[in-house]
């Protein structure tokens, strides 16, 4: 996702209105009933890709550590979202909820900001950052990452999964 289009998420709700509605309509995201054992399962496959980076990062698979990275939080906002009854197959239609339903609410700016880094934002970056970082592992023949930008970028998961943690719990 673009800086400036993430931006206009951000300042423009009726947007994130009109793209829920669109990828609601595609059956990209979808209303259900709040199922806490998935809830929960979303949360401990977070934890369980939190351990993975670290015996990765160990083992200096830097790459594999930044798609963990992004799944630990993918994993942690899926979890949230269905708190509100959303199931959601594709990365923008998670952070279009969370932004309608948790952004200045249960999430503030300064929540938020572990979100932060690709778009340099305060606010659910983070999960953008990851995900731009977890393309270029995956996809990117490039296999030299910096393991201090690896390990921040494990730093900013493990405390973006238990604030969400945190969130749930005292939702469910």
């Amino acid at each position: 996702m673009k800086e400036y289009d993430f931006n206009k998420l951000m300042e423009q709700p009726e947007l994130v209105e009109e793209k829920i509605t669109e990828l609601s309509e595609k059956k990209v995201l979808r209303k259900q009933s709040v199922d806490v054992e998935e809830i929960i399962g979303h949360l401990l496959k977070a934890e369980n890709n939190l351990r993975f980076i670290l015996e990765n990062i160990k083992l200096g698979f830097y790459d594999w550590s930044i798609t963990g990275c992004y799944y630990a939080c993918y994993h942690a906002a899926l979890g949230l979202i269905l708190t509100k009854g959303y199931f959601s197959k594709n990365h923008l239609a998670t952070l279009c909820v969370l932004i309608k339903e948790f952004y200045q609410k249960e999430l503030s700016k300064e929540d938020l900001e572990v979100l932060a880094n690709v778009l340099d934002y305060q606010d659910v970056l983070f999960y953008v950052e990851s995900k731009n970082k977890r393309e270029d592992a995956t996809y990117s023949t490039k296999t030299k990452f910096d393991k201090r930008d690896v390990e921040q970028l494990r730093i900013k998961a493990v405390i973006f999964v238990a604030k969400i943690k945190s969130i749930v719990d005292d939702l469910i």
